[in-house]
């Protein structure tokens, strides 16, 4: 029986950052997998002659050769940069509404301010306002969060601390009394899953800094290829990976890590586990309830679930210009009140006139899909409870219910999409549970309400020695934090090691 240094239970994107980067650091490495594919989010499937993005709308993080991000020279540190083809986007994101508004923002600090004062000139200086807040905000976090400042303080920071744990409609309203360019301001809130009324405005401020400072990026290949690329890292450094193989328990012993058991019976013995599970399956699925420390169940009890989401994969035989689609992102709005309304229209099955996301990764890279053809990927976000409670029997006409009625959304902006429809592929929440294995199909982990932003957040580490978390329930969402995720967990091991 081999006994391994790390078993990494999942080969999301934090599983497989943090087997690599062990792996490089020459620590024998397992990875299980259930799936037969690496990436759980940041993977694809095919249908027809298409090759469907799951679910990467806009990589942040990346920054250019010349202005590197954080996420670029984390992809350098492991060796898989050069084994990549990076696009940018040439637009921040577009608007568009069925009454005829369109509103489109480079990512550029100055454009972006010029062209809101341009559609919204009574608001020219709470537009300047909002910028310089949140650029002030995002400054304050990178000197004390990414620059490790060894003394914050609110003298050093006053901005940050004034404005850590405000809901982002509050700052908006200080500032704007124009609703309709609340909403403009804060689409965003479709990437972490909670509206602005209840989500922590330094989301908003972090979201708008790094998108226009560092520039939104899709992948050439899809973020398939970037799952494929850092796997084969790993293997090349003498790591092991295993698919159609999950972990069935990790056991523990006095308190400590003592191997995982997989779902065929086997056990493994290794002194690290991480997990790219979610930190409730770990501690309800994987560990006997014994050795369940009680200040971890207190501490879950106390947050929620996020939402799941229901997506539209739709094929095209034609080109986006054909379909009057001009850019790689755009928000579909009918209704600007993001208040509680929202939350109720998530918790129901039906899609009326709730936000959606339409992402077209052919403007960006006319290679994306088949020549002469294009691909779109459209979103909004539900809660997963209701879907548990439909009858098997009536799950397909339901969810072709909800597609039908998101399809008539899409059209109200492209009139004539359905006519060039060639595939269509629909994921509901229970889609998602079912190949992510996140309870009640959460994509974005717990809800990031202010109470539980990134300043409250459990982190990578568990009370279990030699257990550690790598993914978006042990901090924040999205692909370069869940990648980022992954390496803090596998640097955190290392250290160990090294200092024993």
């Amino acid at each position: 029986m081999e006994e391994y240094d790390a078993i990494v239970i999942g080969a999301g994107n934090g599983g497989i950052t943090a087997s690599a980067a062990m792996a490089q650091k020459g620590l024998n490495v397992l990875l299980l997998e259930r799936h037969n594919i690496p990436g759980g989010c940041a993977t694809s499937f095919c249908r027809g002659r298409f090759e469907f993005e799951v679910a990467l709308h806009q990589l942040s993080g990346m920054g250019t050769v010349e202005k590197p991000g954080p996420l670029r020279m984390m992809l350098a540190s492991l060796g898989v940069l050069d084994d990549l083809e990076f696009v940018e986007m040439s637009e921040l994101y577009s608007i568009m509404m069925p009454d005829g508004f369109k509103l489109s923002l480079k990512p550029d600090k100055e454009e972006v301010i010029k062209e809101l004062q341009d559609r919204f000139p009574h608001e020219k200086q709470a537009i300047e306002k909002f910028f310089d807040l949140s650029y002030k905000y995002a400054n304050d976090m990178l000197s004390t969060f990414i620059f490790k400042d060894p003394a914050p303080s609110r003298e050093k920071y006053p901005t940050m601390y004034e404005y850590a744990f405000k809901p982002a409609s509050e700052v908006l309203d200080s500032l704007i009394s124009d609703p309709l360019l609340k909403a403009v301001l804060s689409v965003y809130w479709g990437y972490v899953g909670l509206p602005p009324n209840r989500l922590a405005f330094p989301y908003l401020a972090m979201i708008f800094f790094t998108y226009i400072e560092f520039k939104p990026f899709h992948i050439k290949g899809g973020s398939q290829a970037l799952s494929n690329v850092i796997i084969n890292k790993f293997i090349s450094h003498g790591g092991t990976v295993r698919f159609n193989c999950g972990a069935k328990e990790i056991k523990i012993e006095n308190g400590k890590v003592k191997g995982v058991v997989t779902d065929d019976g086997e056990f493994i013995p290794a002194r690290f586990v991480v997990s790219n599970a979610s930190q409730v399956s770990t501690y309800v699925q994987l560990i006997d309830p014994q050795h369940v420390p009680g200040q971890v169940s207190r501490e879950m009890r106390g947050r929620s679930l996020s939402s799941s989401a229901f997506s539209m994969f739709v094929g095209f035989d034609c080109e986006p210009d054909e379909l009057g689609i001009t850019e790689p992102t755009t928000f579909l709005l009918d209704n600007i009140d993001f208040g509680d309304r929202v939350i109720n229209q998530m918790k129901k099955l039906d899609i009326d006139d709730q936000l959606l996301v339409l992402s077209c990764y052919d403007v960006s890279d006319p290679e994306f899909s088949p020549p002469g053809t294009c691909q779109a990927n459209i979103v909004t976000l539900k809660y997963g409870e209701p879907w548990l409670s439909i009858p098997p029997a009536q799950y397909n006409k339901t969810k072709f219910r909800c597609a039908e009625a998101m399809l008539r959304r899409v059209e109200a902006i492209y009139p004539g999409v359905r006519g060039h429809i060639e595939e269509i592929e629909v994921a509901t929440p229970l889609t998602h549970m079912r190949y992510l294995g996140h309870p009640n199909g959460s994509i974005y982990g717990f809800e990031q309400y202010t109470k539980d932003s990134m300043f409250f957040q459990p982190g990578r580490y568990s009370p279990i020695e030699g257990l550690y978390f790598a993914s978006g329930w042990a901090g924040d969402c999205g692909f370069h934090p869940t990648l980022q995720a992954g390496l803090s967990a596998a640097k955190s091991i290392v250290r160990k090691l090294e200092t024993e």
